[in-house]
């Protein structure tokens, strides 16, 4: 017989989400939320009294599997505590690290009632039912072949706020030798146009007006229309953008391998996809680009951005780089700040190297020191900071279209962000929440903008 979820209670459930790492792991929390709200469970701010904890993990960062076990260290206090009250508190680890580790998770943290892959979380409501009638520990890693996302949309929640995430394109084929994506995420893999359009055109139903279309490579997205034909990423872009209420556009991240020429005239004409490219390169040294296997040169790198300049005249761009990469030498590196200067990044994520089991790299023989790994690192950050700290400054004196999200910390304040992502404070009424203003730019904080309102665009 098929499993059963549990019974919904009348007296809703508390659920406590973690989220670590990416913006797709933000998306996916959203959708265990959906998943578990028939069942009764109300979202909760702080761990203390729920009665579901689940950690939403990202294998990315340095040391990513050891800080779950920390904190499934502290969690397990909570959940004895619980328990000497009477009262059941549920553990779950879901997400990258929950599929690199799998079973071993339960082993190192008995406490843990379920343990879940980033495809397998809309079977949540089924796994609740396995633990409740088993009374054991859930492992659940498998690929599953049907569509999740199918699943999900039927059992979506309303959304709230101007702006969401969207993910559209999930997996790598890629398998560049640092990273664990293709192992935890699967192969790449695209949700099918008219499912995209649909969750789009309901979200923007509910005051949506900024999406962010989510991928490991999304610009590798081709997912297939009504009539069986694959559509790239700027053709679902242009899907969207008929959407009533849709009002920007933005997608990451991208893979310089998968950019198209369509997808650069997009961003030349379609006025709803912002001026901002997110595109990671990792190392500006060809040397150290082949033994990442990006399949990629840095010339070829600096020439895709030129197209786009040549397309966008002010368009901002970001990267993603590795300092310290196994057999790095000084002029590696020096290459790598050369293609920064030459870029001009509006703003970048930078991190030092650091080994994840199972990957090539982890088992070169040329490892870097840390401490030289420290060093290049303040120096890239350094480079990167003055050029992201020039670029906000010349925002002063501009008129920037401001898509106003929230109030602020400050009364009579409301936040929203510029084409460019920046932050931006301004004086303005709370009715004026939601709607796209003239902003004019008249100063620069530490990471954001403040100006005036100069009227509705």
């Amino acid at each position: 017989m098929p499993e059963r979820p549990p019974p919904m209670d009348n007296a809703l459930k508390k659920v406590f989400i973690k989220t670590y790492g990416c913006q797709m792991n933000v998306y996916d929390s959203e959708r265990m939320r959906d998943v578990l709200g028939p069942l009764g469970y109300a979202d909760t701010a702080t761990p203390e009294g729920a009665d579901l904890i689940i950690l939403n993990t990202c294998h990315i960062r340095e040391k990513a599997a050891e800080k779950v076990y920390s904190e499934l260290g502290k969690i397990r206090r909570m959940k004895r505590a619980r328990a000497e009250l009477g009262a059941e508190m549920l553990i779950a680890v879901a997400g990258c690290v929950a599929q690199a580790e799998g079973e071993e998770i339960v082993r190192r943290a008995p406490a843990v009632d379920l343990v879940f892959g980033p495809q397998t979380y809309h079977r949540l409501p089924q796994l609740l039912a396995r633990r409740s009638a088993s009374g054991r520990a859930v492992v659940e890693t498998e690929f599953p072949a049907a569509d999740k996302f199918g699943e999900l949309d039927s059992k979506a929640q309303p959304r709230k706020g101007v702006t969401a995430f969207l993910t559209v394109q999930e997996g790598c084929d890629k398998f560049c030798s640092f990273c664990v994506v293709p192992y935890t995420r699967g192969s790449e893999f695209s949700r099918p146009v008219a499912q995209v359009v649909e969750e789009a055109r309901r979200m923007a139903g509910q005051g949506v007006k900024e999406f962010t279309l989510l991928g490991q490579n999304v610009n590798a997205y081709h997912g297939m229309d009504d009539r069986g034909r694959s559509l790239g990423l700027a053709g679902l872009v242009a899907e969207l953008s008929r959407i009533e209420g849709i009002e920007r556009l933005r997608y990451t991240t991208s893979h310089p391998r998968d950019m198209t020429d369509e997808l650069i005239a997009a961003h030349a004409e379609n006025p709803k996809l912002m001026p901002y490219l997110h595109l990671p390169v990792q190392s500006g040294s060809d040397t150290i680009l082949k033994s990442m296997n990006r399949g990629h040169t840095a010339e070829f790198y600096l020439r895709l951005i030129e197209k786009f300049r040549a397309a966008r005249p002010d368009l901002a761009v970001s990267g993603d780089f590795i300092v310290g990469f196994p057999g790095e030498t000084d002029n590696d590196f020096e290459s790598t700040l050369s293609l920064i200067r030459e870029v001009g990044y509006a703003s970048a994520f930078s991190f030092k190297y650091s080994p994840r089991p199972g990957t090539p790299a982890a088992e070169s023989a040329k490892q870097i020191p840390e401490a030289e790994k420290s060093v290049r690192l303040q120096e890239l950050q350094a480079l990167v900071h003055a050029q992201q700290t020039a670029f906000n400054g010349a925002m002063v004196g501009r008129t920037l279209s401001v898509l106003l999200e929230k109030p602020g910390r400050d009364a009579g304040q409301l936040v929203g962000r510029s084409p460019y992502l920046q932050s931006v404070h301004i004086q303005a009424e709370p009715g004026l929440i939601g709607m796209i203003v003239d902003t004019h730019i008249s100063g620069v904080g530490s990471n954001s903008l403040s100006g005036h309102y100069a009227g509705a665009v």
